[in-house]
């Protein structure tokens, strides 16, 4: 490998991490420098761009250790047979480079993952010491999010839980039958196992907590995982149902999808055309409609075509399954249920919870409720309010052309 400044690694090494999608900050413990030994913080501004759920925008490096890898997963573009140009960090390296982004506030922290060189376990050891070091020789208190290795020892996977915010093992792939295609290297087993070795470090450690306040953190952050989508002939179903078996089973924080990015020198076996970027989209949406809405994992998948298992494209999940169940629908705003008024197409979270506060004061008419949603247009065939009955929209059998040009100006006015 001929040798390389800092700089040119650098421009090699980030962009190689830009096909990792599992990078957010989350549910991070919230650390100060206030007292004066500390550096780094989790609360301001600053490479690839973050998002907490209260809305904070996190910074973070976003690197790999190396992109060179013993292993030749077909749809990875720094594969072991991949011709690409070729980059190595020393741990002090990211550890440099972590302290002076953050000292020039471009940073809030780290996201460091790595291909495989020479071990697992040595791979490993090189990204635990970066952590180390930037905890205990330099006394960093900002972001860290290391990739683990499943095959790694579990020893090393633990020392990198008590450094890190965040640990994530990658699934890759949603099917057995698809990793075992496309990375035969890797056992799906072993990497669920990981993951429950993660799931029960991390509980164990808060309980500890909970009696000692001295115990140490382990990943407080929890841990997350990433599919990738369109590499292999998984439905969108699957991967539905292999995301709800993840959150259940291992208590993940986040699943992650990324749409497969054709890469150079591709293998023969992966498809010649990336899948529709407004597929991963869905599958965001289905994932929000599980871990915030209520909805089980085969109701959401029930919005998907019977025959192909995919979301349609032109219209969100929530809004596919409200008009294939027309006979939950309409919902009375003043009268329903929590549950019940999350299924209606328009209305969040946070809608929802107004509307449920207001009508304990007075009965609420269209207008209240059109001050709470983007868009009343899209909500009206689904509700009753004290003005407003849907008589001719909700007996309409051609309802979805009324309401999916709405839907479709509604994600472009988002966007």
């Amino acid at each position: 490998m001929a040798q390389l400044d800092v700089r040119q690694k650098l421009a090699i090494l980030a962009d190689a991490a830009k096909y990792d999608a599992s990078c957010a900050s989350s549910g991070t413990a919230k650390r100060n420098s206030r007292d004066g030994k500390g550096l780094g913080s989790t609360e301001g501004m600053g490479i690839c761009h973050a998002y907490a759920p209260d809305g904070r925008c996190i910074s973070l490096l976003k690197i790999l250790l190396t992109n060179s890898c013993i292993f030749d997963c077909h749809y990875c573009i720094n594969r072991k047979s991949s011709n690409v140009r070729r980059a190595r960090f020393t741990p002090a390296e990211v550890v440099n480079l972590t302290l002076s982004f953050y000292r020039r506030n471009y940073i809030e922290g780290l996201f460091l993952s790595s291909g495989i060189i020479r071990s697992s376990d040595y791979t490993m050891e090189q990204m635990v010491e970066v952590a180390r070091s930037l905890r205990e020789d330099h006394h960093f208190r900002g972001y860290i999010h290391l990739k683990t290795i499943p095959d790694a020892d579990p020893a090393l996977v633990h020392a990198a839980g008590l450094h890190a915010d965040r640990l994530s093992i990658n699934v890759e792939l949603p099917t057995a039958a698809g990793l075992k295609r496309l990375a035969p290297e890797k056992d799906g087993g072993r990497i669920e196992g990981a993951m429950g070795e993660l799931k029960t470090a991390i509980a164990d450690t808060k309980e500890a907590r909970t009696r000692y306040r001295s115990a140490p953190r382990f990943a407080p952050a929890g841990q997350s995982t990433q599919m990738i989508v369109g590499a292999d002939a998984a439905t969108d179903g699957d991967i539905i149902g292999k995301a709800s078996h993840l959150y259940d089973r291992f208590g993940l924080r986040r699943v992650y999808y990324s749409a497969f990015s054709p890469i150079p020198d591709a293998s023969a076996v992966l498809p010649l055309q990336r899948p529709p970027l407004m597929r991963e989209h869905r599958l965001y949406q289905s994932d929000w409609l599980m871990r915030f809405y209520d909805y089980r994992p085969n109701e959401v998948a029930a919005a998907a075509d019977p025959v192909t298992g995919m979301l349609p494209l032109d219209i969100d999940p929530k809004l596919a399954w409200a008009l294939k169940f027309r006979d939950r629908f309409p919902v009375d705003v003043n009268r329903a249920p929590r549950e019940a008024l999350l299924r209606v197409p328009g209305l969040g979270v946070k809608a929802v919870d107004a509307l449920i506060a207001a009508r304990r004061w007075r009965r609420l008419r269209l207008d209240d409720v059109g001050r709470l949603t983007v868009s009343v247009a899209k909500v009206r065939p689904f509700i009753v309010a004290d003005d407003w009955r849907p008589v001719q929209l909700a007996d309409r059998a051609d309802l979805r052309p009324v309401v999916a040009p709405v839907a479709k100006q509604m994600e472009l006015f988002a966007a």
